[in-house]
């Protein structure tokens, strides 16, 4: 029973486990929130051009996307990634993409992108 009473904490190896894990997670939000941030820039472009008047051509929305890409300095995608289906009185714009972070050695991150608006046609 005096032994119970007398173990008390965490041992040092039970904190070096606990920091390790830390610190690997804070490396995986360090090296991930700037794809991310980059995505929300993408999901802004195309929702904007959802709420844009209407596009007559899908060359037109490519040049948008272009503009407002340079503008927001995306550089994972590039506007001839977008996929544009014509659909009905309007176009399905599409931003698929997949980014990779180097995380250490020969360990990579793969974040899958997807995201699609429907815009309107002239």
């Amino acid at each position: 029973m005096r032994s119970l009473q007398q173990q008390k904490g965490v041992t040092t190896v039970g904190w070096l486990i606990i920091l390790a894990l830390i610190g690997f997670f804070v490396l995986l939000t360090l090296r991930m929130a700037p794809k991310y941030m980059e995505y929300y820039k993408v999901v802004s472009t195309l929702n904007t051009m959802e709420k844009e008047s209407g596009f007559s051509t899908p060359q037109e929305i490519r040049r948008m996307a272009e503009n407002r890409f340079e503008i927001s300095y995306v550089t994972a995608i590039t506007n001839k990634d977008l996929k544009i289906k014509p659909f009905g009185q309007s176009y399905l714009v599409r931003a698929a993409y997949e980014s990779r972070v180097h995380l250490f050695g020969n360990v990579f991150v793969v974040m899958v992108f997807d995201k699609q608006v429907k815009v309107n046609r002239v």
